[in-house]
């Protein structure tokens, strides 16, 4: 009789050893964990991680968990929440374009909580990261793209697997165990696209860590789940996708390793916005282009852009890195996209409104996503064009391990002073080789007196 997929893949995360990881993928697992890294310190400050804490803080157990890029300390479980979200809150963190989840963010937020309170090895950290990354991809493999159209955030959903994995791995789960944690994540597996533009986006990734946690954690007790909670027929795929192939949860499994077509941005916002934002950039440094002299801007996108970045009529931050208008006009008008050009002055700012507002975008179907093109009109009558057949980030131009490093440096200054800004970033690259992950995450928190956060206020 057949084997589920459930227990499949159960099986290959309680079984795979590190001797049978090729150099590249762990490789690409230390790219991924220096984005992520980045990515958390860089919106550890954000206003969504200051009100998750006051809101939820007074509610967390003993505080044994460091929370990265602050000084504040959390249980384990309320640590992975707060991760999730400060990776996540900028949309800076990796995608993988061939199911447009954000892989790292909801694995890594759950290991890194879970290391800063339980001493572990670096190997054994990344090989939790791969099976647990693994497991997530290939989970939203098989839904996507029916799951994704019928409003499902991928992350929030498939991102649970991914931690019950990582974390059931370090766990020691057996088998029977691992298959009761997929279980678990598959019934806690939520997140709505309809958040997007919101804090509830950022919520997604961080609900998902401490629920994959919680999952590890209640099947090793013993808490049982159904044993095919992936593909029962009232299971995760049957009830939440309209269409799915549940052979891609198991074809290649071990030697397919879908890190290897992990992607980092090198802007904060939609990956599917990066071909028009790089073209807008391109426009702006080769013509001088300024909000005074553009008269009309005309986008070209595949239609999934219009999908999901749609906005125009926007008043935020958060909203504009959903709004492709908005990332052509800071493209034109200052000629770059980094963090500050998704603030909500700058979203507010006279003349990049003025920009957005004269632009107009239409899907073209014999575009792909990694593709635009676009015309600009300007008042003294020329119009300039300007196109993209492979966008900067993106699977056929990725960022390099030099480019990572910018970007890691350029986000962990506004949580680290530089010295440990550095630290951190050699401690990542090489985490594999650490005797213990507390090292990197102690390089990761400001220096001084950690507040516990989980105490109650009178």
């Amino acid at each position: 009789m057949k084997m589920g997929e459930t227990r499949t893949l159960a099986e290959y995360v309680v079984s795979s050893d590190w001797d049978d990881v090729p150099a590249d993928v762990r490789h690409e697992a230390a790219r991924s964990l220096v984005n992520y890294l980045g990515c958390a310190l860089g919106g550890s400050a954000d206003p969504a991680v200051e009100t998750a804490i006051r809101a939820l803080g007074p509610y967390s157990g003993p505080p044994t968990s460091a929370v990265l890029g602050r000084i504040d300390r959390l249980d384990p479980l309320h640590a992975s929440l707060m991760n999730g979200i400060s990776s996540h809150v900028y949309d800076f963190d990796d995608t993988t374009p061939q199911n447009y989840i954000h892989p790292s963010s909801p694995v890594a937020s759950a290991l890194f909580a879970y290391a800063s309170a339980n001493a572990v090895t670096g190997r054994d950290f990344v090989q939790a990261f791969i099976v647990g990354f693994e497991a997530e991809s290939r989970v939203g493999n098989a839904v996507y793209p029916a799951h994704y159209d019928a409003g499902w955030h991928i992350t929030g959903t498939a991102g649970t697997f991914g931690a019950a994995a990582a974390i059931g791995r370090l766990r020691g789960l057996s088998v029977q165990q691992m298959v009761w944690a997929l279980g678990l994540a598959a019934t806690q597996a939520a997140g709505l696209r309809e958040m997007f533009g919101s804090m509830g986006k950022a919520f997604h990734p961080g609900r998902a860590a401490q629920n994959g946690y919680s999952a590890a954690l209640l099947a090793e007790a013993g808490f049982t789940a159904g044993e095919r909670g992936i593909e029962g027929p009232r299971g995760f795929a049957a009830v939440q996708s309209a269409a799915f192939d549940l052979s891609k949860v198991t074809e290649g499994l071990g030697t397919d390793f879908n890190l290897r077509r992990n992607t980092y941005k090198p802007f904060p916002c939609g990956i599917v916005n990066h071909p028009t934002i790089e073209a807008c950039i391109r426009l702006h440094h080769d013509h001088q282009t300024d909000a005074a002299g553009i008269r009309a801007v005309r986008l070209h996108v595949a239609p999934l852009v219009l999908d999901l970045c749609n906005q125009k009529n926007i008043t935020t931050g958060l909203q504009g890195k959903f709004s492709v208008y908005h990332g052509a006009a800071v493209g034109l008008v200052r000629g770059r996209a980094g963090i500050q050009e998704y603030t909500d002055d700058a979203v507010n700012d006279a003349a990049i409104r003025r920009v957005r507002e004269s632009a107009t975008a239409t899907g073209d179907p014999s575009l792909t996503e990694d593709q635009a093109r676009v015309e600009v009109e300007l008042a003294d009558g020329r119009t300039l064009r300007q196109a993209v057949e492979q966008s900067l980030g993106n699977i056929h131009r990725p960022l390099t391990d030099a480019q990572l490093d910018a970007k890691f440096r350029a986000q962990a200054v506004l949580a680290l002073p530089e010295p440990r800004v550095d630290a951190a970033l050699s401690l990542c690259w090489r985490i594999a080789a650490l005797a213990d992950v507390a090292e990197l995450i102690d390089a990761s928190v400001p220096a001084g007196r950690t507040v516990p956060s989980g105490v109650l206020q009178s």
